[in-house]
């Protein structure tokens, strides 16, 4: 029992010892943001003071409390830090909330605001820098972050839990647990509002109008329809949460669409069912059957592996 003990200690004071060292780099990042950015700005005014709030966010705050954690962290006050710490972890979920606005935000000043172009450039031309832009350091507080998470899951791993810190390190624990899953929702749907407007852009015209709320895209790919007679048609399939989109490529020589594809079909999720009418056995490919009020639809691929997938994400969107 005491050289487990003892093992946990050491593991311990190591994961401590290493959070301090990050910690310290991750202020040393921010600081440059705060030091060379936000506070420059503030005293020029090049830009307006929304602008400004914009595209930082609550860069100031995620600072000030990093700074009193690494202050308890150095004393060896653990607990105490870290439950202090995690009244501020909320900035975290408001920070991702605000960067995709922050980002555009951004891209929009270097287009139009000359002197804050010149000046951006100049700043990351200072040695400090070590050669990234400001673009590579507003992600950062997201990956810190996603850093906690590990760092005080391995303190809690090797904290006695007969002692009053054990209690304190749970609840941190918890804590990063529950705003890092809003963190990852926001991202979640950032990137699939991307995925539904790049096949909106893919298909020509605007018949289908795939921008839903509450739609989400799940996977595409090529697939070749078994027609009742005649032959086999290829077509590109996309499956979203409710409804599956069969498309052809448009001619390769139309002068605006060449490179689009067609919307042939699109099937409701809602009332279709789904079989595998081959391709149970180790065989060439397979054989999909998905059966919808009016119509079946028959779906064969050469790749066992891709109708095998296609299976599980089609029975899982109607499920």
């Amino acid at each position: 029992v005491e050289d487990q003990r003892a093992r946990w200690e050491r593991k311990r004071s190591r994961t401590a010892k290493e959070l301090l060292e990050t910690e310290h780099k991750y202020l040393e990042q921010l600081d440059l943001v705060l030091t060379y950015f936000v506070m420059i700005l503030k005293a020029k005014g090049t830009l307006k003071p929304a602008v400004l709030e914009t595209i930082f966010g609550p860069l100031e705050s995620l600072y000030s409390a990093s700074h009193v954690l690494s202050l308890h962290l150095e004393k060896g006050n653990l607990g105490p830090g870290l439950e202090n710490f995690c009244q501020s972890l909320d900035l975290y979920g408001h920070y991702a909330e605000n960067l995709e606005q922050a980002n555009k935000t951004l891209k929009e000043q270097l287009k139009k605001n000359k002197s804050f172009r010149r000046f951006k450039k100049l700043q990351e031309t200072r040695p400090q820098f070590q050669g990234r832009e400001l673009e590579d350091l507003l992600p950062l507080p997201l990956q810190r972050l996603h850093q906690y998470n590990h760092f005080f899951r391995d303190l809690l791993e090797n904290t006695r839990p007969d002692t009053a810190e054990y209690q304190k390190l749970a609840k941190a624990v918890k804590s990063v647990c529950e705003v890092s899953q809003w963190v990852q929702d926001i991202l979640d749907k950032r990137e699939n509002s991307l995925q539904l407007l790049r096949v909106q852009k893919l298909l020509k015209g605007q018949k289908t109008q795939l921008l839903t709320p509450g739609r989400w895209y799940i996977r595409e790919g090529w697939l070749l329809v078994v027609p009742s007679k005649g032959e086999l048609k290829r077509r590109m399939f996309f499956l979203f949460s409710d409804i599956l989109i069969a498309a052809k490529p448009c001619h390769p020589l139309h002068p605006l669409n060449s490179n689009k594809l067609s919307c042939q079909a699109v099937y409701p999720l809602h009332q279709c069912t789904v079989d595998k009418v081959f391709g149970h056995t180790q065989s060439q490919g397979g054989l999909l059957s998905l059966s919808f009020p009016h119509k079946t639809l028959l779906l064969m691929s050469s790749n066992q592996q891709e109708i095998n997938d296609w299976y599980r994400s089609l029975t899982a969107a109607v499920r």
